[in-house]
C-alpha cells in the first residue's frame, strides 16, 4: 500500500528483539496502523513517511557496547511521540545525554511496577503496583536532564520515565508481552494520549481504501491470481475480483506438493461455489523432476517458487492483456524474509518474497502484504467468506516439499499426504481444529527398527506437529490428550505402509520454526 492511505501510522524501528512482531500486533489490535522497520531507517524516510509517533523495540545489545545499533540522533528533533521500551528506552537515554549503566543484578521475568505518576502513560495506573515482564541487564543510572521517573522496580529505580514536554516515554519492561497486566493500556494510552491516534484501523476502513488503490493501480489490465485453496490466496482473490470485477482469472497450480483431496476440492469449492474464473494446471511432474535429489530447504524453496512463477507466465500467455501477478504475501512473510533487525539473520526466504526470479515478466500485487494472519481471517470475514475457508489452519506455499526432509519423491509424498489425512481426521474429530494454529505430519528420512507381528522391521518415522498460536510470529506445542495422539499413532503404523514409528514434537517457536524446513 502507499503512504497515502494510512493517515496515521506508527513506525516501530528494530533493534533485534525477539518481541518486536509482537509489539505491532499489540499496535494493531488498538486498531492503529503500524509498520516495523530497521533501526537504521533514514531520517528522510521518516520525515516521509510523516508517522504520528515512533516506538523504538528492545534489543540484545547495550548502547555502551562497540557497534551498538544506534537509530539517527536527529530524530528526536522532528517533535514526534517517541517510546523506547527496554533497548529503545536505553538509547533515548544516552542520546538525550542521560547514564545507562550494567545493573548490579539483572532483572529477568515478572517483576513488580510501582507506578508514581500517570502523565498519559500510566493513565489510570496511578499510585498503583502491577505485574510487568523484565528482559534487561542494563538499567538508567541517571535520566537525562529534565527528565521525570514515572515508575520503578526493585532493581530498577528508573523503570518509566518521561521528559519535560511529555512527548517521549521510557520504559524498561515489555507492554507488548501478555505477562505485563496493564501493557496493553500503557500502548493504548500511548497511542490514543500521547500521539493522539484515532485508532480507526480496521478491516472495514482496509477494504474501503485497498479496493481504490487497486483499482488505481491496475486499470483495465488482466490480473493473474494464484489460488491454493487458503486463507490467504481466497482472501486476496475475493478482495481483488471486488476491486476488478470481470479482471481477475485464478490459476490452481497442482504442483503435485498437496494433501489428499486437495486438488479435486479447490476446483470444486471455487469454481462452483464462488464462480471464480479458475483454470487448473497439472504440472506435479515438473514440480518433481525440479525437485529431484534436492534436500537444501532453501534450494527447494527458491525451485518451487521459480517453477511456480513460469507456470503463471506461460498460462498467462493464454489470457489477453495480463501484466499482474496476484499473490498472498503477509507481514510475517515480509519480516521474516527481509532481515530488518540490521545485523540479524533472515530465518527463511518465502516463496512469495524471497523465491521470485528476477526476470519474471509479472508485476506482483500483493494486496495483503501489510497483514497479519489474524487480520487476513477477519478481513475474508468482512468480505463474506465462509467459516471453512476463513478458519482454514495455514498451508505453507511449497506444500508438502517442506515437511518432507531431504529429497522429495513420489513415494515420500504418498507417505506423508496419508500420514497427515490421519492427523486433519482425528484432530478434526475431537473437535480441536479450529483452537490450533496449525497440525499436521512431517516426514523423517531416517529409520528406524521396529516389530510387526513376528517380523522385524526398518521403516520411517512421522512427527506430529500440533501447535497454538495468535498470529505465527510466536507459537507454543499444543497438550493434545495422551488418548488422541495415541490413536493417531496406532491408525498411522497401521493405515500407512512404510512407517513404524510416530513422534510428537513439543518445541516451541522460538527457538524452533512452526514448520521443519
Amino acid at each position: 500500500m502507499t503512504d497515502h492511505l494510512h493517515d496515521e501510522k506508527i513506525l516501530i524501528l528494530d533493534f533485534g528483539s525477539q518481541y518486536t512482531q509482537l509489539i505491532a500486533r499489540r499496535v494493531r489490535e488498538a486498531h492503529v496502523y503500524c509498520e516495523i522497520h530497521p533501526f537504521s531507517l533514514s531520517l528522510e524516510a521518516i520525515q516521509k513517511s510523516q508517522p504520528k509517533g515512533i516506538i523504538l523495540s528492545g534489543g540484545p545489545s547495550s548502547v555502551y557496547d562497540p557497534g551498538a545499533p544506534k537509530s539517527d540522533p536527529r530524530i528526536l528533533a522532528l517533535g514526534i511521540p517517541i517510546l523506547g521500551i527496554c533497548y529503545g528506552m536505553q538509547l533515548l537515554t544516552e542520546q538525550c545525554g542521560g547514564r545507562v549503566a550494567r545493573a548490579t543484578q539483572r532483572e529477568y521475568g515478572r517483576a513488580v511496577l510501582r507506578v508514581r505518576e500517570e502523565a498519559g502513560l500510566f493513565d489510570g495506573l496511578g499510585g498503583r503496583e502491577t505485574t510487568v515482564w523484565m528482559s534487561h541487564g542494563d538499567r538508567i543510572d541517571a535520566p537525562p536532564e529534565g527528565w521525570r521517573t514515572m515508575a520503578e522496580s526493585t532493581n530498577s529505580p528508573n523503570a518509566a520515565i518521561r521528559d519535560e514536554t511529555g512527548q517521549r516515554f521510557g520504559i524498561q519492561f515489555h507492554p507488548e508481552v501478555v505477562h505485563t497486566e496493564e501493557g496493553k493500556r500503557v500502548l493504548e494510552n500511548f497511542l490514543s494520549r500521547v500521539c493522539v491516534c484515532s485508532q480507526s484501523w480496521t478491516m472495514r476502513s482496509f477494504i474501503d481504501t485497498s479496493v481504490g488503490e487497486i483499482c488505481a493501480r491496475i486499470g483495465k489490465a488482466h490480473v493473474v491470481g494464484g489460488l491454493s485453496g487458503g486463507v490467504d490466496s481466497a482472501v486476496a482473490a475475493v478482495l481483488v475480483d471486488r476491486a476488478v470485477p470481470g479482471q481477475l482469472t485464478c490459476i490452481f497450480v497442482d504442483n503435485g506438493l498437496l494433501r489428499m483431496g486437495e486438488a479435486e476440492q479447490v476446483e470444486r469449492v471455487f469454481g462452483d461455489m464462488f464462480h471464480l474464473d479458475l483454470r487448473s494446471v497439472d504440472a506435479s511432474e515438473r514440480f518433481l523432476t525440479a525437485l529431484a535429489g534436492v534436500e537444501d530447504p532453501e534450494r527447494k524453496r527458491k525451485i518451487i517458487g521459480e517453477t511456480f512463477i513460469r507456470v503463471f507466465e506461460e498460462e498467462a500467455r493464454r489470457i489477453a492483456d495480463v501484466q499482474f501477478l496476484m499473490q498472498g504475501t503477509l507481514y510475517p512473510d515480509v519480516i521474516e524474509s527481509v532481515s530488518v533487525k540490521g545485523p540479524s539473520a533472515v530465518i527463511k526466504s518465502h516463496h512469495n518474497v524471497g523465491g521470485l526470479p528476477p526476470d519474471m515478466k509479472l508485476d506482483l500485487i500483493e494486496p495483503l502484504r501489510e497483514l497479519f494472519k489474524d487480520e487476513v481471517r477477519a478481513l475474508g470475514r468482512e468480505l463474506g467468506l465462509p467459516g471453512a475457508i476463513v478458519n482454514r489452519q495455514p498451508f505453507p506455499g511449497p506444500g508438502l516439499a517442506v515437511r518432507i526432509l531431504g529429497a522429495v519423491t513420489r513415494e515420500r509424498l504418498e507417505t506423508l499426504r496419508r500420514a497427515d489425512a490421519v492427523v486433519d481426521q482425528e484432530i478434526r474429530g475431537a473437535d480441536l481444529y479450529d483452537a490450533l494454529w496449525q497440525s499436521f505430519a512431517v516426514f523423517l528420512p531416517i529409520q528406524s527398527v521396529g516389530v510387526m507381528g513376528d517380523l522385524r522391521t526398518y521403516e520411517n518415522v512421522i512427527v506430529v506437529r500440533a501447535v497454538t498460536s495468535q498470529d505465527g510470529m510466536t507459537a507454543d506445542w499444543a497438550r493434545l490428550p495422551y488418548d488422541l495422539l495415541g490413536r493417531i499413532s496406532n491408525r498411522i503404523i497401521n493405515e500407512v505402509p512404510g512407517v513404524n514409528r510416530v513422534v510428537y514434537d513439543v518445541s516451541s517457536k522460538p527457538p524452533s520454526t512452526i514448520e521443519w524446513e
